[in-house]
C-alpha cells in the first residue's frame, strides 16, 4: 500500500494551498474563512519516484456549534490514526499558538513521524527572527516553506519521503485496476472483498458503518492485479451528524475518485434507494467506468421474471447510466463472483480505449446521414470533425459551427451511435463542443 501523508495543523495556516499544490490540482477549496475544506481531501501525490497518497484534514462542520479547537482535535486524530508521516504546518506571522502547541504534544504522544513546516515565510534568503520560535515546539527542524509561491516544498517534501516506511510501494502500479466497491451501508461491500480475497481481510458484522476507513486490498488472480478500496457505506446527510461518519463519507468519495472502476453494490433484499441514485451519481459525474453489483440475490425468492423485473427497474432509476452493466451475485456464497472479476477486466478495457479519428468521422458522417443535424431559425448545426482527446474516461471533441444549435438530443444520438460502432460499454462517454473559430 502507498505511505499516507497527512497535512494537520489549524484552520487558516496554509492546509488547502499546500494541499493543492504537492498535488498539484485544484481539488481542496482555498479561501480565508477558517473551515471552508469540507471534501475532496485525497490525492495522489509523488515527488521524484516516490509516489503517496495525501490528505487534506480541513475543517470539517461538526453537527453542533463547537469550538474550532475540538473540531480541529477531531480531524487531526483521524487523519494522524491513518497517516505514515504527519505535516504539521504553522503560520511564521501568528508565531507558536497554544494550538500549535496542543497540536504537537498530540502528535508526539501518538509517536508518528512529523515533519514541521512554517508557512508564509515568502521572502528568498535568511528566514525571519520569529521562524525560530517554532524550534520550542520539540519537532525537530523546521522548514520555512511559501506554499502559495512553492518555496521550500522541495526540502519538505525531501524530509516527507525520507520518513516512509522501508517496506512501503512508493513505486505506482500502471498495471493494477483500482475498484472502488461502494453503495449504501450493510449492502455487503465488505463481503464482498473477503470472498474474492478469499480471507478475512476487513472486519463484516450486521452493524452498518463497521467499516469506517478507505481499506484497500491488493489480489491478483492470472497475472491480472487488482487493488480492491472498501468504503464506508454512505448514509443520507441528515443522518451523518458524527465527526469520524462524515470522514468516512469523505474517504468513500475520496476512493472512487481514485478508482477506475466503481461497483455500486445495490442490497437486493431492501431494493432500490434514493441513496443508492446518489452514490452511482457521484460515480458517475467523476467519470469513472460502473458496474451494478445487485448482492444478496440469494435471499431473494424468485420466479422466472424476478431477474428481468428488478433490472427493469434498476435501468429506470438509473437512466443516465445506461452504459453500466448488472450482475446479480451473492458475497455470501460466491456466486457469479468470478463473472464480476471479469467484468471488472472489461469495462477497465473499455474505459482506457481510443479509437482513430478516421474511424470516428466515419460514424459521425454516417450517423448525420441517418438523421440530419438540428437547425433553428433557417441556421442549421454542421458539425466539421471529430476526435478523441483521452482516454479514462473516453473523451471526444467535436468542432461544429454553433454550439448553441447542439440540442442535447442530437448528441445523445451521436453517443448511441459511437456506443453501436465501437462498444465502449460500461464507461461513460464525455464531449467537449468547440466552435470553428476557438
Amino acid at each position: 500500500m502507498k505511505p499516507t501523508v497527512a497535512i494537520v495543523g489549524r484552520p487558516n495556516v496554509g492546509k488547502s494551498t499546500l494541499f493543492n499544490k504537492i498535488s498539484g490540482k485544484k481539488i481542496s477549496i482555498v479561501e480565508d474563512t477558517p473551515g471552508v475544506t469540507r471534501d475532496r481531501i485525497y490525492a495522489d501525490g509523488s515527488w521524484l519516484d516516490k509516489h503517496f497518497t495525501l490528505i487534506d484534514t480541513g475543517g470539517i462542520e461538526p453537527a453542533e456549534k463547537d469550538e474550532i479547537l475540538v473540531q480541529m482535535r477531531r480531524q487531526a486524530e483521524l487523519a494522524i490514526e491513518m497517516a505514515d508521516v504527519v505535516v504539521l504546518i504553522t503560520n511564521v506571522k501568528d508565531g507558536v499558538t497554544a494550538n500549535d502547541s496542543e497540536v504537537a504534544s498530540m502528535l508526539l504522544k501518538a509517536k508518528k513521524k512529523i515533519v514541521l513546516a512554517v508557512n508564509k515565510v515568502d521572502a528568498p534568503g535568511e528566514p525571519p527572527m520569529e521562524f525560530y520560535e517554532f524550534y520550542n515546539l520539540g519537532l525537530g527542524d523546521p522548514i520555512a516553506i511559501s506554499s502559495i509561491h512553492g518555496m521550500g516544498i522541495g526540502d519538505l517534501l525531501d524530509e516527507v519521503c525520507s520518513m516512509f516506511p522501508e517496506n512501503a510501494e512508493t513505486q505506482e502500479d500502471e498495471d493494477e485496476i483500482k475498484v472502488a466497491v461502494i453503495g449504501r451501508p450493510n449492502a455487503g461491500k465488505s463481503s464482498l472483498i473477503n470472498r474474492i480475497l478469499g480471507e478475512e481481510r476487513v472486519i463484516v458484522s450486521s452493524v452498518a458503518g463497521t467499516t469506517r476507513d478507505a481499506i484497500d486490498s491488493h489480489y491478483e488472480k492470472d497475472g491480472d492485479k487488482f487493488l480492491f478500496i472498501d468504503t464506508a457505506g454512505m448514509r443520507k446527510r441528515k443522518k451523518i451528524d458524527e465527526a469520524v461518519e462524515r470522514y468516512s463519507v469523505i474517504r468513500s468519495l475520496g476512493a472512487v475518485d481514485r478508482s477506475d472502476v466503481c461497483i455500486i453494490m445495490i442490497d437486493a433484499t431492501e431494493g432500490i434507494a434514493e441513496q443508492d441514485t446518489k452514490i452511482a451519481g457521484y460515480a458517475h459525474e467523476q467519470g469513472k467506468a460502473c458496474i451494478f453489483a445487485v448482492n444478496k440475490w440469494d435471499a431473494v425468492s424468485k420466479d422466472t421474471k424476478t431477474m428481468n423485473n428488478f433490472t427493469a427497474r434498476l435501468r429506470e432509476e438509473f437512466a443516465f447510466m445506461s452504459y453500466a452493466s448488472v450482475i446479480f451475485i451473492s458475497a455470501k456464497t460466491g456466486k457469479r463472483v468470478d463473472m464480476l472479476l471479469e467484468e471488472i477486466k472489461k469495462v477497465n478495457e473499455q474505459y482506457r480505449r481510443r479509437i482513430t479519428t478516421g474511424m470516428l468521422n466515419d460514424v459521425l458522417n454516417e450517423a448525420m446521414a441517418k438523421q440530419q443535424p438540428p437547425s433553428d431559425k433557417g441556421r442549421r448545426l454542421k458539425i466539421y470533425y471529430g476526435t478523441q482527446a483521452g482516454t479514462c474516461p473516453p473523451s471526444f471533441v467535436l468542432f461544429t459551427n454553433s454550439r448553441d444549435l447542439f440540442h442535447y438530443s442530437y448528441l445523445r444520438f451521436l453517443e448511441n451511435q459511437i456506443r453501436d460502432a465501437f462498444g465502449f460499454s460500461g464507461t461513460p462517454l464525455k464531449f467537449i463542443l468547440r466552435e470553428k473559430n476557438e
